[in-house]
Order: C-alpha cells, then structure tokens, then sequence
C-alpha cells in the first residue's frame, strides 16, 4: 500500500512513514500534479479536499478529522493496515532504512546515545540515523491502540 498526502496532511505522512508504509509529501503540489502523481504511481491520495476527492481514476480517502492521531485510526481503519513494518522507513524523506553497524555512527549520534544503545539504522538518502530512544516506547504504545482499535 503506497500513499500521497496533500498538502494539509504532513504529520500524518510522517506517521504513515514511521508505522513502515511508503509515503509521499508534496508540500507545494497543485490538484491537478497531486492526482496524476496519485493515478501514475498506483498510491492512495490523502486529502481534507472534498474536490480532489471526486478526481476520476484516483482511489482517495478524505481525512475527516484535523487531530494527527484521528487521522491515522481513520487509514488504519478504513484499509485494515497493520504496523508489522514499523520503524523500516525515514520519517524525513520515505525511503526504506538500512542497518548499520554501531561502530559506523561513532561520532554522529550523541555520546549517551552511543553507549546505551546497540542497534541504529540510516536513511541512504538524507543520512539520518536512527535508534530506540525514549520516544520508542511512546510510538509504540500508539502503535498498540491502532492495533487493537482496527
């Protein structure tokens, strides 16, 4: 399942990516660039605009609620996703994350960080790097409530 989210629906792109599904985020396309992209690449639009909505050839949902974790419930619940692939793609910029060796981020993550953990992942596009810090636990736990709630 791919998705594009319009312009309204940022931190939910961010969700979708962090909860493992490929997601694009025009943040300045027009309707018109918004629908082709949707129809050419085969992905589900995300949109609060009724009008893009009715766009032939474009399988849409329209988000109904402005509240982030409202929004996600709605997708999860709507397709019948599931998050078994969390935490496999960069939050920033979609792409699929690779695993790296700890020695590889020595010097690119705080030192704390360096220490206590022992697994980091990269994005081979933007570069950032990624690991199970405090806010872990947190996604998780949202995680949990999509699971039971769909």
């Amino acid at each position: 399942m791919k998705f594009l989210a319009d312009t309204m629906l940022g931190r939910l792109a961010t969700w979708l990516r962090l909860l493992g599904y490929d997601t694009l985020y025009l943040s300045d396309a027009t309707d018109a660039e918004l629908a082709r992209r949707a129809r050419v690449e085969q992905r589900v639009l995300l949109t609060r605009d009724v009008e893009l909505t009715r766009r032939r050839g474009v399988h849409a949902i329209l988000i109904e609620s402005e509240q982030v974790e409202e929004q996600v419930h709605q997708v999860f619940h709507t397709l019948h996703l599931t998050a078994r692939e969390a935490f496999s793609r960069c939050a920033a910029c979609n792409c699929v994350l690779e695993d790296v060796r700890k020695e590889d981020v020595r010097g690119k993550v705080p030192p704390y960080v360096f220490h206590t953990q022992e697994r980091f992942r990269r994005c081979p596009q933007c570069a950032r790097i990624y690991w199970r810090g405090t806010h872990w636990a947190r996604i998780l736990g949202h995680i949990q409530d999509l699971s039971e709630s769909v």
